[in-house]
């Protein structure tokens, strides 16, 4: 207990770090977390080519990814086809994202890519798992888990620290709701029983549905607070 403790203090120190620096440059920081396969990368993709409009209307939604997994870089890849500017953090046998990883990042992304003041939202897609990425704040603005029809309706009861931290749950893959015999009903329950201030809202990334409202929301929540969670 004592080495975790001393483990998420040094994380929460690089977390203020990166808190202060999102707040500077004014931007939105999103960390999207949720299991393996419930379609985050699919859903930064479809956010890229629907050409919302960014603050006020003038101009597009300026946005970027971190994107955290273990090997491989084919989600960033992914992204960066789509058309959005992208890194990816590779953890090795790390089941989550930490606040330090996140910092170097952000060094590579203003040196190479786009400088956060020039971005409206910052993505950082969090290694798929419902566990580990819970206890650890990566400086974000707010904290977004995405359950997908595919995985069943009990998810949120399964694990209930993930989606009590959440500001928002997103029900992905809704295109496949009735394919698989979603209970709507069933998972709204199981989410307000262990998120209930979280925000909630149903999207496919195939269909486009809940797009444009997921993108007025997150543009409507305050950059940052230099309160951590």
């Amino acid at each position: 207990m004592t080495l975790e403790q001393q483990l998420l203090a040094h994380n929460d120190q690089h977390a203020d770090a990166n808190r202060r620096r999102f707040q500077e440059a004014g931007v939105r920081v999103v960390n999207l977390l949720s299991s393996p396969g419930s379609g985050k990368t699919a859903l930064l993709e479809a956010l890229a080519a629907a050409a919302l409009q960014g603050p006020g209307g003038e101009r597009p939604l300026r946005q970027a990814a971190l994107v955290g997994d273990l090997a491989t870089d084919n989600d960033a890849r992914r992204l960066q086809a789509a058309g959005l500017p992208a890194l990816q953090i590779n953890t090795g046998q790390g089941c989550h994202l930490e606040a330090a990883q996140v910092g170097r990042a952000l060094d590579r992304l203003e040196a190479e890519q786009t400088p956060l003041a020039q971005l409206d939202l910052l993505w950082i897609e969090n290694v798929g798992n419902l566990v580990c990425p819970a206890a650890y704040d990566l400086g974000e603005s707010l904290r977004v888990v995405l359950v997908s029809t595919t995985e069943g309706e009990d998810k949120p009861l399964k694990y209930a620290p993930m989606f009590h931290g959440a500001d928002l749950v997103l029900i992905s893959k809704m295109d496949l709701a009735a394919a698989v015999d979603f209970d709507r009903t069933t998972a709204r329950a199981a989410i307000a029983r262990v998120a209930p201030r979280a925000r909630l809202l149903e999207v496919s990334a195939r269909t486009g549905e809940g797009l444009a409202a997921l993108a007025a929301l997150l543009l409507a929540a305050p950059v940052t607070t230099l309160a951590g969670r």
